[in-house]
């Protein structure tokens, strides 16, 4: 059982954060958008959200072979280079250290988007950041096999 229920306990906040998803749905590429919130999940070590948004992928057409690979995708061939960029930004923004995002990080995603789509981006990044931490604080899991 959940520790708390944002969506019954604070609505107002709960829909601010469905207002913030429901603007990086519309203005992020949904491929894209996809890999954003399962790299977050996975970094951040969130299983409802690594669960749904891998569900939601497969459903939408994504193949499970690039899913698998998010986890490493460093190394993995099957992902092109806005996506590599897109997920480098993602690690840096989801693990920001003290240092915040390294140039070598911001160059290659500055280069493979415009700015509203970087700043759509981060904005999206930021999101699904937020949901992980509410997730991973509440003590949500994922539903049985469904």
């Amino acid at each position: 059982m959940p520790r708390l229920a944002i969506n019954t306990v604070a609505p107002g906040a709960y829909r601010a954060v469905l207002g913030m998803e429901k603007y990086c749905k519309d203005s992020v590429d949904p491929t894209l958008y996809k890999l954003i919130k399962l790299r977050a999940s996975i970094v951040n070590g969130c299983s409802f959200c690594t669960d749904m948004h891998s569900r939601e992928a497969l459903e939408q057409g994504e193949s499970s072979r690039r899913l698998f690979a998010v986890a490493a995708w460093h190394d993995a061939p099957f992902f092109t280079e806005r996506e590599r960029a897109a997920l480098a930004l993602t690690d840096s923004v989801t693990r920001l250290g003290e240092h915040g995002v390294p140039d070598e990080v911001w160059e290659p995603a500055a280069k493979a988007f415009t700015e509203e789509e970087l700043a759509n981006l981060l904005v999206a990044i930021a999101t699904i950041n937020v949901w992980n931490r509410l997730s991973i604080a509440t003590c949500t899991q994922p539903p049985a096999e469904v």
